[in-house]
């Protein structure tokens, strides 16, 4: 496997390998045979390259989020957050993530598109170890994530230590949420 993959650039490689990561992927899907694709999805994040692990939470279904707010009308999603540990770099991890969307069935991301469609599946590359990013074609961490039950609440079922970097603790963020001052224990 080339270590350009790991780096992300096309530049001279450095000597040492790259270091494992744990990247944060929220997962969702509102179309077709939900729990099915997810399961798909999860088998092809195993089979990244220079990736070695993967800890998934159970999914959970959630009422679909428009521009305007829930919609209960629409189809409801399943969601859940896979823990992946790798090499790749952010940028590359990314691509690999928009061509398993664009594998089962979702079409192609382009500028200008407009969010929260129903899909046959999402990816949202949500955090990539502590690393932070503004680039537009990037950002991390996620910048909606600490506003998302369905991205905090699988979370805390794969990992109760989780910390959203720059916004705090996982179970802080999901108790604010849902309205607490503590975090609720399970």
């Amino acid at each position: 496997m080339s270590r350009r993959l790991a780096q992300g650039y096309h530049g001279v490689a450095p000597a040492s390998a790259p270091v494992e990561t744990v990247a944060v992927i929220a997962l969702g899907a509102n179309l077709g045979d939900r729990a099915a694709t997810l399961d798909a999805a999860v088998a092809d994040l195993a089979r990244m390259p220079l990736t070695t692990g993967i800890r998934v939470a159970e999914p959970i279904e959630t009422v679909a989020l428009t521009p305007s707010g829930p919609d209960a009308a629409a189809p409801a999603y399943l969601n859940t957050v896979a823990l992946v540990t790798t090499r790749l770099a952010p940028s590359v991890l990314l691509s690999f993530l928009h061509a398993i969307e664009e594998r089962h069935g979702r079409p192609a991301r382009r500028a200008g598109d407009a969010r929260w469609q129903d899909r046959t599946l999402d990816l949202d590359l949500i955090a990539y170890g502590d690393v932070r990013s503004d680039d537009p074609a990037l950002t991390l961490p996620h910048p909606r994530a600490a506003e998302r039950d369905f991205v905090l609440e699988p979370w805390l079922r794969v990992d109760p230590d989780a910390v959203l970097p720059g916004a705090g603790r996982v179970a802080d963020l999901r108790a604010r949420l849902a309205g607490h001052d503590e975090p609720r224990s399970s």
